[in-house]
């Protein structure tokens, strides 16, 4: 067992509690991307033992972050909303040049995979501007609305896979966010089992194509993954502060929040990923 994914998949836990930050993001932060997507897409083959051994403590450590954290990022999205978002800016942006190292950009990007940056990130900049239901809270629970949020888990996770690509933003753009973190602080086990369902189809089944565009067009993917990452900035971003103290703090986070990405970047390519 790597216990060590314990403290990696708490922070892939936390990050997937926000919208506009995608675990993806923080495993290529981490430098463990290829890895993970590896493991998942694995997990049904003669190497199974393996890649449980990456995966039971990397999904503990993001169990333990989603049921122990919703209440906490409830809070400081609530309380102190523009800090709170600045910070996520400052590690989004600061995995941009760790990114574009992996993907060698001044060796193999040409104007085609610069075309699908900029129009990949300003498609997801545009979902900034859609309106969602994120303050209705289903209360009145049928066997449809079951389905749907087995279907909102699915599709919820195959964004997680993808750096720059939040779950739950996607969960508020179809209008289930509010209702999974309710049920998250409410422990409301058959909600949280329907989502949890589909979301475990969804990693399976998406993280075999994303580990296949990896392999088979790998310039053209970091393309797209640095587009959707460079997007999510515009959905992240809350707006200028409105007071001189607001801005000192949101600076002071925006720059912490770099400084994150820096030291799990830098650390993680010293520790041994065995």
């Amino acid at each position: 067992m790597e216990w060590k994914n314990i403290y990696r998949g708490i922070l892939m836990g936390i990050s997937d509690l926000i919208p506009g930050v995608s675990g993806g993001t923080i495993a290529f932060i981490l430098g463990i991307y290829d890895r993970f997507l590896l493991a998942i897409s694995g997990i049904f083959s003669r190497d199974w033992r393996r890649q449980l051994g990456f995966l039971l403590p990397l999904a503990l450590g993001m169990g333990f972050a989603i049921l122990t954290f919703s209440r906490v990022i409830d809070y400081l999205l609530e309380n102190h909303y523009e800090p709170t978002q600045f910070f996520f800016l400052g590690l989004i942006i600061g995995v941009l040049p760790f990114i574009a190292k992996q993907a060698d950009i001044k060796s193999h990007f040409k104007a085609k995979h610069i075309t699908i940056l900029i129009v990949v990130g300003a498609l997801l900049a545009s979902m900034a501007f859609i309106r969602t239901n994120e303050d209705v809270v289903i209360t009145s629970f049928t066997a449809g609305t079951y389905i749907r949020l087995f279907f909102s888990g699915w599709i919820a996770s195959m964004a997680m896979l993808l750096p720059g690509i939040s779950g739950s933003f996607v969960l508020l753009v179809i209008g289930a966010y509010s209702t999974v973190i309710a049920a998250l602080s409410d422990l409301n086990l058959p909600v949280i089992m329907s989502v949890g369902a589909g979301a475990a189809i969804g990693f399976i089944l998406s993280s075999k194509a994303i580990a296949y565009l990896l392999k088979e067009f790998p310039h053209m993917t970091f393309a797209v993954i640095m587009g959707l990452i460079a997007g999510s900035v515009f959905v992240v971003f809350p707006g200028i502060p409105q007071t001189p103290w607001a801005m000192i703090l949101c600076v002071i986070t925006f720059v912490l929040g770099i400084y994150v990405t820096k030291f799990f970047t830098k650390t993680e390519q010293k520790m041994p990923n065995k």
